[in-house]
């Protein structure tokens, strides 16, 4: 499955309602692609609202990415499709940030980790046919998912998760070692959205910019990269 060199280049954004995800959609159709963006549920987002302005240029499309039946589901619908990138956007974190591993409770500890490292992985490897040969798979990290950076520890859970959704997608690059793909795992920043707080450095408008450039970057560089918002390489 390759990409017709005069075809309108196309992406596949999971987790495109709002925020982050829904100003990647609003950054790659400015940029003349043609998107595919996912919501989860049936209530009308600021997705929706930029798809007023695109037409066909931007397709919306439902999914709950904890729920393998929906990625099974969104596969079969895009069927005979291709996108030159998949992007994963997904991530939560537990109600205090602050607690330590020990006090966060079972069922919270649960809901981060399979939000956040294993419901992309089951994603990408769903939906990994949709995918040209020497396309990009992407999905969104953080910079707290690095080992050797955490030298101030705190935020133990998301932590956690996304060092565990790195570790996955390593492996996972280890049996893509023959094809073509670029991989990559994107650290955006402390962002100011619902998830990063209004503590935040970085807002959304000064950020997306930047992370698209990463993005297209990569584009024909194959195999994994964990990369922050200025294309730099982050230690794993």
């Amino acid at each position: 499955m390759t990409s017709e060199p005069n075809d309108t280049p196309s992406i596949l954004i999971i987790g495109a309602s709002r925020g982050l995800g829904q100003a990647m959609a609003e950054g790659f159709l400015k940029e003349g692609w043609s998107v595919t963006g996912t919501v989860r549920g049936s209530k009308r987002t600021p997705l929706h609202e930029l798809a007023a302005e695109h037409g066909s240029r931007l397709a919306i499309e439902s999914i709950d990415i904890t729920d393998p039946k929906d990625t099974e589901a969104l596969r079969s619908r895009l069927a005979g499709k291709h996108f030159d990138i998949l992007f994963i956007n997904a991530g939560t974190t537990n109600e205090d940030p602050n607690q330590t591993i020990a006090e966060v409770t079972t069922d919270e500890f649960l809901h981060v980790m399979v939000t956040n490292a294993l419901s992309p992985m089951r994603v990408v490897e769903g939906l990994e046919s949709l995918v040209a040969d020497k396309g990009l798979i992407g999905v969104m990290s953080s910079g707290q998912g690095s080992i050797t950076n955490n030298e101030r520890g705190g935020r133990e859970v998301y932590r956690g998760s996304k060092a565990a959704l790195n570790q996955f997608m390593r492996s996972y690059a280890v049996r893509q070692a023959a094809t073509g793909r670029a991989l990559l795992l994107l650290a955006p920043g402390w962002i100011r959205t619902e998830l990063g707080g209004d503590d935040a450095p970085y807002t959304v408008e000064e950020s997306i910019p930047l992370i698209l450039d990463v993005i297209l970057s990569k584009q024909g560089r194959p195999g994994l990269e964990y990369l922050d918002r200025d294309g730099k390489t982050v230690p794993w």
